[in-house]
Order: structure tokens, then sequence, then C-alpha cells
């Protein structure tokens, strides 16, 4: 599934991004994938997956 249009994130890059790193915001997820937010409707989004990937880890 694609999480940000705007960038070309899947959901899959951002949950391995989220395996890897101590993130705290979905802004450092993508920073970590070398982009950042455009028009932010994927945020909302992008958190839950972090914040999902963080409980089960």
């Amino acid at each position: 599934m694609v999480v940000c249009v705007c960038n070309a994130i899947r959901e899959s890059q951002l949950r391995d991004v989220a395996r890897t790193g101590q993130l705290r915001c979905a802004k450092a997820a993508y920073a970590q994938l070398g982009r950042k937010p455009k028009c932010g409707q994927c945020l909302p989004f992008a958190r839950n997956i972090i914040s999902d990937v963080a409980a089960t880890a």
C-alpha cells in the first residue's frame, strides 16, 4: 500500500525504517528515506504505522 503519494513511499518501506531506528515522528522516518513530507495528508497514517511497529517491538 502507498502511504505517501507525493513521495511514493510504501507502507513496507516505512515499516522497515521504523523497525531499524528509534523514530519519534513521521518526519524522521521520511528523512531516513531521503524525503520530506510535502502536502502532509499522509502524516497521520505514517504516525499510526510507526506506533504500530513500536508497539509490536
